[in-house]
C-alpha cells in the first residue's frame, strides 16, 4: 500500500511540474510576443491558458482522490495539500501570462514607445523563480525555497525602475499614456507572478518544517 501511495504521489508531483513548465513557457511566449509584436504568438498563449485550466482540474482530482482513498497523515497530507494550493498559484500565473498576451493583441500595429529591455529581464527572473519553487517542492528543499524567495526583491526593484521610466514618458509626452499604461500593467502582471512563486516557496517551508513563514512582504 505504501509503495502504491508513493507512486501516486510521485505521479502527482510530475503533473505539477508539467503544469509549472507550461506556465513558464506561457510567460516566456507572452513577453516575447509583446517584444516582437507577434500576434500569432500571443494567440498561442491564449490556447495554452485553456490547457492549464484543464490540467489544473485533472491535478485537483488527483489530490482529492489521494486524500479520499489513502487518508494520508502528517507530512504526506501536507504534501498533497501544498500541491493543491500550488496549482491554484500556477493557474493565477497562467492568467497573468494570458493578460500579457492580450496586451500584445491590444497594441498590435502600434510602434513601441521604447525597446523592451527590463520587462523581458524581469520575466526571465520570474520564470526562474517558478522553476526553483517547484524544484524546492518536489525535493523538499527549504534552502532553495528561501533563495528563490529573495529573488522577489530583485523583481520588485526592476518593476520600480519600469514604473519610474514609463511615468517619465507619460509626463513628457501625453500621447504615450495609453501604451505606457499597458506596459505598466505588464510589469505588474510579472511582479504578481513572482509573488505567486514566493507563495509556493512559503508552502515548501511549511511542508518541511511545519512553520508558516511570510516571505512576500
Amino acid at each position: 500500500m505504501r509503495h502504491t501511495f508513493e507512486d501516486s504521489l510521485d505521479s502527482l508531483q510530475q503533473d505539477i511540474l508539467r503544469m509549472g513548465s507550461l506556465v513558464e513557457n506561457m510567460l516566456s511566449k507572452a513577453v516575447e510576443s509583446l517584444k516582437k509584436q507577434d500576434t500569432g504568438l500571443a494567440k498561442e498563449v491564449l490556447i495554452m491558458e485553456e490547457n492549464t485550466d484543464s490540467l489544473e482540474k485533472e491535478i485537483e482530482q488527483k489530490c482529492l482522490r489521494l486524500i479520499a482513498t489513502q487518508q494520508p497523515l502528517a507530512k504526506d497530507l501536507r504534501k498533497i495539500a501544498a500541491g493543491f494550493k500550488i496549482i491554484t498559484d500556477l493557474e493565477r500565473m497562467a492568467d497573468y501570462s494570458e493578460d500579457i498576451a492580450k496586451v500584445t493583441l491590444r497594441l498590435a500595429g502600434q510602434p513601441l514607445i521604447k525597446p523592451l529591455i527590463d520587462i523581458p529581464r524581469m520575466s526571465e527572473l520570474a520564470q526562474k523563480m517558478v522553476k526553483d519553487a517547484l524544484d524546492a517542492y518536489v525535493r523538499e528543499d527549504v534552502e532553495l525555497a528561501y533563495r528563490m524567495c529573495k529573488d522577489d526583491d530583485v523583481v520588485d526593484h526592476i518593476y520600480a525602475q519600469i514604473f519610474r521610466e514609463l511615468l517619465t514618458y507619460m509626463m513628457e509626452d501625453p500621447k504615450t499614456i495609453s501604451q505606457a499604461t499597458s506596459l505598466l500593467f505588464v510589469g505588474r502582471y510579472i511582479e504578481r507572478i513572482a509573488d505567486h512563486a514566493t507563495n509556493i516557496g512559503e508552502r515548501v517551508i511549511y511542508l518541511v518544517t511545519g512553520e508558516k513563514k511570510e516571505l512576500n512582504d
